[in-house]
């Protein structure tokens, strides 16, 4: 049975409030809906939730809609717009998490050096030195490979990035070297993405 939509309403620990398709549902810890989905776990610190849906993990965040979940076929994640137009899409980067801005026109993953840091990515060791030019002019940046990027239930390996020195970009940029490797269908203010 495949899920259409999941929506983390509020969290508590060991118990979840979740609209599945529509219905509201309490979950406890070890719980599972009629429509197939058990909560595993909840942490209220990071606002999230890990439950199953047919044997697969799910990360589900506090307040953000993941939809179309299919026991089968290629994983897939839809995102929906804000007001400003901007799709976002909660991912990690070598398994730490990261909030992805979807940006069609960075050749790569673009980090911030503060945000490389955090996530434990020494880009000046292991990153080529390199310039990029942004809005604030030509700044120094480092390319590098990440191990392992996922988006949902989407993963990928040997992924390109660019580090970029400073505090700049704010959000991870979500571009073309992991977009160009999935297919991308756009309908209004959906975005869907999945794996090729």
């Amino acid at each position: 049975m495949a899920v259409e939509s999941i929506i983390l309403q509020a969290l508590f620990k060991d118990k979840a409030i979740f609209v599945i398709d529509g219905s509201r549902r309490l979950l406890a810890q070890g719980a599972e809906s009629p429509e197939g989905v058990r909560l595993i776990s909840t942490d209220t610190v990071a606002e999230q939730a890990e439950i199953d849906i047919g044997g697969k993990r799910e990360t589900v965040k506090l307040g953000m809609v993941m939809a179309r979940f299919q026991p089968v076929g290629p994983a897939s994640v839809t995102l929906f717009a804000d007001a400003r137009g901007h799709f976002f899409a909660d991912g990690t980067i070598n398994g730490s998490p990261v909030r992805f801005l979807v940006d069609t026109g960075a050749t790569t993953v673009a980090l911030s050096g503060e945000q490389a840091t955090r996530l434990g990515i020494d880009y000046r060791k292991n990153g080529r030195a390199s310039y990029a030019s942004t809005a604030g002019g030509v700044v120094r940046s480092y390319v590098l490979t990440l191990q392992k990027v996922e988006i949902g239930p989407i993963v990928l390996y040997n992924v390109e990035a660019g580090v970029v020195e400073g505090p700049y970009p704010r959000e991870a940029l979500l571009g073309m070297s992991v977009l160009g490797r999935l297919s991308m269908k756009r309908e209004g203010e959906q975005l869907e993405l999945s794996q090729r």
